[in-house]
């Protein structure tokens, strides 16, 4: 196997390969109007979005939320989120170029913080599933770091180098995922974040998910 064949990209699911900005914004305003905060708008959401999420709560609020608020926001965001996300879809050219890698004979899987059981049918429903060699969403509580769950969905991919790994992502906490495991980054702003809270994150930024592809390609041989 040469180079170009044992590259692979580990992608994000929200906000990169799935286009789901309205929902996110609509959920996470769902959430807040249960605590009688005021709703935000995207360029806000954009500007202080960060991981764990209790903490982009708590750059909202001026404090962390209490357990109980937590667990009310969490529940109304992801019951928000389940009802609109119907209406999205992938982002613009995402399947040819998920085609397109795989025709390149190298290989391509999901990591997200979305959770599994949700995730595996909703990649399903697109008819996106068989591009990947695996599909792992979120299993346990939300609101945690990709870190801990790169660790296991690398050890669970057959003959991929993490050196020769590309996580594709619109977060800051994607490149912080692959730093964990000794892979590369490039951070898509086309998602949850604004370009200037990806440039700190020490990895490329790219406007479009081709762009980020093309990146990977060379970052990976």
């Amino acid at each position: 196997m040469g180079t170009q064949e044992s590259a692979h990209i580990v992608w994000d699911w929200n906000g990169t390969l799935f286009h789901d900005n309205d929902a996110i914004i609509g959920a996470t305003n769902a959430a807040f109007a249960e605590l009688g905060l005021e709703p935000i708008t995207l360029e806000r959401y954009r500007a202080l979005y960060c991981v764990p999420v209790p903490k982009f709560y708590e750059r909202l609020m001026g404090r962390l939320p209490t357990e109980a608020e937590w667990l009310v926001m969490d529940e109304t965001f992801h019951r928000y989120y389940t009802e609109h996300r119907v209406r999205c879809g992938l982002t613009e050219g995402a399947e040819q170029l998920l085609t397109r890698w795989v025709a390149g004979g190298r290989s391509q899987s999901i990591l997200s913080m979305y959770g599994h059981d949700d995730l595996v049918p909703l990649v399903r429903g697109f008819g996106i599933e068989a591009h990947f060699i695996r599909v792992d969403g979120r299993t346990g509580p939300s609101g945690g770091s990709k870190a801990e769950h790169m660790v296991r969905h690398l050890a669970a991919l057959a003959g991929v180098d993490p050196s020769r790994t590309v996580v594709i992502g619109d977060a800051a906490d994607d490149a912080l995922a692959a730093r964990h495991v000794g892979a590369k980054a490039v951070l898509y702003t086309g998602g949850s974040h604004g370009r200037p809270s990806l440039e700190g994150a020490g990895a490329p930024v790219v406007d479009s998910l081709a762009e980020a592809v093309a990146l990977a390609e060379e970052m990976a041989a």
